[in-house]
């Protein structure tokens, strides 16, 4: 018996589709860099969730105000400093089997480039902004980073970064450690969850949190109090917690 065959006809233009891509340049240093922080680190990751209720209430309050109404990102940041400076153990760098832990928050922003490419250069002194001029400091830190302007003291000096994957489906992620820093936190995407309450249930928004941490530096336990205390701050936070910043 004679089986016919067809044959396989690629889509038109696929051949030209096809090109490989060498890691080279600034892709090359990247690459390299994300091996050895898998290779040369004992790396963790807890995830946590956190109501946003309170952060749209004080969003509204601002609107109701007249004052600038800040973004959930910018919010998230202030938080995030502010509950860095009680845990000093997370901002810290491990570099030849010695730990230290920096008195200032230099905080590292993620920054996605062209050609797929990611830079997290450092927001020095963070805890010194108030949370109306976050804004103006992360445009001026991505417009630097995209003209290729950015030093090496702005892309080492970070002493924690933060990853954020903006509007995504993505709700938990395990982000790499920015060597030689012992911390790094994925704010993942925002989901609706149905909670219980006096008429029954409602729908409440909760964001992502993914924290990966080095386990030679920090152990489990603060690392949850860390997360823990993060969220409690998120979902805890007043009304007028920052009108004297806006």
């Amino acid at each position: 018996m004679r089986l016919d065959t067809q044959e396989t006809v690629a889509p038109e233009g696929a051949a030209a589709a096809t090109a490989p891509i060498k890691l080279r340049g600034m892709r090359g240093m990247i690459a390299a860099k994300m091996l050895q922080s898998l290779q040369q680190s004992a790396q963790l990751t807890h995830h946590a969730s956190a109501r946003l209720d309170a952060l749209q209430e004080l969003r509204d309050h601002c609107r109701g105000r007249g004052l600038a109404v800040p973004s959930l990102q910018d919010l998230l940041l202030r938080l995030i400093v502010q509950t860095l400076g009680d845990f000093p153990a997370l901002n810290a760098t491990l570099e030849e089997n010695c730990i230290t832990r920096h008195a200032a928050v230099h905080l590292g922003l993620a920054i996605p480039l062209p050609d797929d490419l990611l830079v997290a250069p450092a927001l020095f002194d963070a805890p010194v902004l108030r949370l109306g001029e976050l804004p103006e400091a992360r445009r001026a830190l991505t417009e630097q980073a995209r003209n290729g302007q950015l030093g090496v003291k702005a892309l080492t000096g970070a002493t924690f970064t933060v990853t954020n994957l903006g509007r995504s489906r993505v709700h938990h992620f395990t982000p790499l450690l920015n060597l030689p820093q012992v911390a790094i936190l994925g704010i993942g995407g925002v989901e609706s969850r149905a909670v219980p309450d006096s008429d029954g249930w409602r729908a409440v928004e909760v964001i992502g949190l993914s924290l990966t941490f080095d386990h030679r530096a920090v152990n489990g336990a603060p690392a949850a109090a860390f997360l823990d205390a993060l969220c409690a701050r998120i979902e805890g936070l007043a009304a007028d917690a920052f009108d004297h910043e806006l």
